[in-house]
Order: C-alpha cells, then sequence, then structure tokens
C-alpha cells in the first residue's frame, strides 16, 4: 500500500505538538522536573469525586443527550451569570463537549470552508492551526508582542481582515503567555468587528484563573457581540478536571444546533459519569476555585521574581498558569535553550516557537507544580545560565 498518496496532504502536513515532545522526552527521565504540561497538580475535588462514583454505584452509564445532559446545562448557565455575566438558553445555546478541545473543533468546523480565513493571534495554543487547516481553512497569523504584555491590539486586527476573513480566535487568559485582555482592550477589538461579519471564538478555558483582574471580562458581555461568539470553557484547570475530558461551547443557537450535528456524529455524547460529576463542580465548588487560584498567585510571583532575578526577563502574567521568560540574552533560540537545558539540568519546558513563530526567544514555564518542584528548577535554571557562561544578574 502506497500510504503516503492514501493519507490527506493537510493531515500529514500537521506539526506534531511541540509540548508533547519535551513531555515525551523527560518522561524518559526519572530525576527530570517538567515544568511542560498546563495540568493542575491539585486532586480533582472530593466532592466532584464522589458525584462520579456515585453517579457509577447508581447505574448511570447510559448515553446522554447529545448536547449533554439538561441538568448540567443548566448549571452551566446558571455558573455562566454568577461568575461571568453570561447568559445563554441551556435548551438551545449550549453544548457539552469531550473537553474544550471538541467545543474548538466542532466550532471551527461548522464556521470554516475552504478558503476561509482565520485570524489567529500569537503565540497561542498549539490546536488552533491544524484545525484550522484540516478544515480547508487559511491561518493568518497576528503576532502579539511582550510589550504590548502580549494583547491582540485593535490596529493588527484591522490589518489582518480581508473580504475572507469568517474567523477570528480570541485565546484570553492566553496560553502560553498568560496574558489576559482587559475589558477596554476588549472594547476595542469589538468596535473593529462591528461592522464586518466576522465570527468569534473565544477560548475562556482559563477565565477562572486570573490575577487581579476579578471577575474576569467576555468579549461575549460587550453590546453586540453575544449574537457572534461562540463562547469555548470547560472544567480541566478550574476544577482540576483534566481526565475527566468535559468542556463545552455557548453561542447563538443556530451555531450551536449545527455543532450539535456535528458532534452527533463525530462523538455522540460526552461521558456521562464526567457530566454528573461536573453538576456538582458547579454547584458547590466555587470555593475550590478561589483556593486553586491563590496558590497559583503565590507560584506564579515566585516564578516571575525567579526569572526576572535571573536576567531572562519575565512579564508580569496575569491568567492561566505559565510564565513566558525570554532567552533572548542567552543567544540560543527556543529549541536549543530548551534541548541543552534538558540535557544538562534535567529541567523540561517547552520552546516558544512551539506556540507560532512569534513564540521564538522565549520558552513556556507551567506553575501549575509544587513549590519545591519550582524552586528546584528555578536552581537548576540559574546553575545552567552560570555553567553555560551567562550572566544571572548576581
Amino acid at each position: 500500500m502506497d500510504y503516503d498518496k492514501l493519507i490527506a496532504p493537510a493531515a500529514r502536513e500537521m506539526r506534531p505538538s511541540g509540548i508533547r515532545k519535551f513531555f515525551d522526552l523527560a518522561a524518559d527521565m526519572p530525576e527530570c522536573i517538567s515544568l511542560g504540561v498546563g495540568e493542575p497538580d491539585f486532586k480533582t475535588p472530593w466532592a466532584v469525586r464522589e458525584a462520579g462514583i456515585e453517579s457509577l454505584e447508581h447505574g448511570r452509564t447510559r448515553y446522554t443527550a447529545n448536547a449533554g445532559l439538561k441538568e448540567l446545562r443548566a448549571e452551566i448557565c446558571k455558573y455562566l451569570e454568577r461568575r461571568m455575566n453570561l447568559h445563554y438558553d441551556p435548551m438551545t445555546q449550549v453544548l457539552v463537549t469531550v473537553g474544550g478541545s471538541e467545543a474548538i473543533d466542532m466550532c471551527i468546523r461548522t464556521i470554516v470552508q475552504p478558503g476561509d480565513e482565520v485570524i489567529i493571534p500569537e503565540p497561542c495554543f498549539v490546536c488552533y492551526e491544524p484545525i484550522t487547516t484540516l478544515s480547508g481553512g487559511v491561518p493568518v497569523h497576528v503576532p502579539c508582542r511582550q510589550e504590548d504584555e502580549f494583547r491582540l491590539k485593535p490596529e493588527a486586527l484591522k490589518a489582518a481582515i480581508t473580504p475572507k476573513t469568517k474567523l477570528l480566535i480570541m485565546p484570553y487568559p492566553n496560553n502560553p503567555t498568560g496574558a489576559v485582555m482587559e475589558q477596554a482592550d476588549l472594547e476595542a477589538i469589538a468596535e473593529v468587528l462591528r461592522d464586518t461579519n466576522v465570527m468569534v471564538l473565544s477560548d475562556e478555558i482559563y477565565a477562572e484563573l486570573n490575577y487581579g483582574l476579578r471577575p474576569h471580562v467576555s468579549i461575549a458581555t460587550l453590546p453586540g457581540m453575544a449574537e457572534r461568539t461562540i463562547v469555548v470553557n470547560g472544567f480541566s484547570k478550574s476544577y482540576a478536571m483534566t481526565g475527566w475530558r468535559l468542556g463545552y461551547a455557548c453561542g447563538p443557537a443556530p451555531i450551536i444546533k449545527i455543532m450539535t450535528k456535528i458532534h452527533q456524529s463525530a462523538i455522540m455524547s460526552a461521558p456521562t459519569t464526567s457530566q454528573y460529576a461536573a453538576i456538582t463542580a458547579l454547584r458547590e465548588c466555587d470555593g475550590e476555585i478561589d483556593k486553586m487560584r491563590d496558590e497559583y498567585n503565590m507560584r506564579r510571583r515566585l516564578v516571575v521574581h525567579g526569572f526576572n532575578s535571573m536576567g531572562l526577563t519575565c512579564f508580569e502574567p496575569r491568567g492561566a498558569f505559565y510564565a513566558f521568560p525570554c532567552i533572548k540574552s542567552t543567544g540560543m533560540n527556543s529549541q536549543e535553550f530548551c534541548t541543552k537545558l534538558l540535557e544538562q539540568k534535567h529541567v523540561a519546558l517547552v520552546p516558544g516557537d512551539a506556540f507560532g513563530a512569534s513564540g521564538e526567544g522565549y520558552c513556556r514555564v507551567s506553575y501549575a507544580y509544587s513549590v519545591e518542584h519550582l524552586t528546584e528548577a528555578m536552581k537548576r535554571i540559574r546553575a545552567f545560565l552560570q555553567e553555560n557562561g551567562i550572566s544571572t544578574g548576581e
């Protein structure tokens, strides 16, 4: 069989994840400290685990409705109204998905046709581009700069829009930079979009993890934006439920209807046990979110101070659980820096270019790890710089 001819070109040309590459390398080093994966080190709150166990004990193991349990969709709407000032009809405007990643996939597949342009601010999470190209869309990358705190600027967005533009992805709070968009920033973006037919995919999976900006502001809350915005969120980050694989999308009913139809054929329904557990998460665990955020905030300050003190400039991330230090002063590119650090000091970070070309010269550091691990990792990074003749500010 000639598999090269059988495999779809768009699938063959997809880049492998730069995140997983270094995670897999680190897995073969027992003494390695990996700060590479964006996964909370907290356990899922006990009340949530208990609800999942109870659902199994009662034999609730059948398929749910394609869009998700009605009770869960209702709780999602109550949560979004309570925490984000977002208002949706649980029967027509909510789709429960297998993680936020599936919600992103369903949204892009619903909206993007071959030749449509999708604007993607960079640096950004790795999935947006390949899903776009698999749908026949054309990714249009808009670099966001450290001097702008990695925020999308309205003039840059305006310059990127063409008659072929169909969708803007808004990945804030941002992975990998930790950047946020405040209300004034979002209003400027909304003003650019109002005279266009461009839809918005607002990936708000880190909405609860922002520091000093409570509450999170969604672009969908701004005048005229709800009708053109699909909000994606989920349970992985806020509730430490990565392995439960549960997310959701909310937006205009005609869009959610088609997303649900695709989901029905591709997935059927999200995991039943996870859905029952998520109901309890939404009802009872606001306090758990706040506790985890406070802990991340302490770790955030530790990591940012550590990098700045050793001469690797790190702007203050105000969302998610990542720092994005600049390593240009070392004279190494992102791949070289992270590879040498892993080989010499057994610390795994993710090269910035894994998140797009504008991430070159940086690396992503997840601080969703214990203070002990973070402190030891910072010591090893400082030693790595010193042993390679790079000034550490001491």
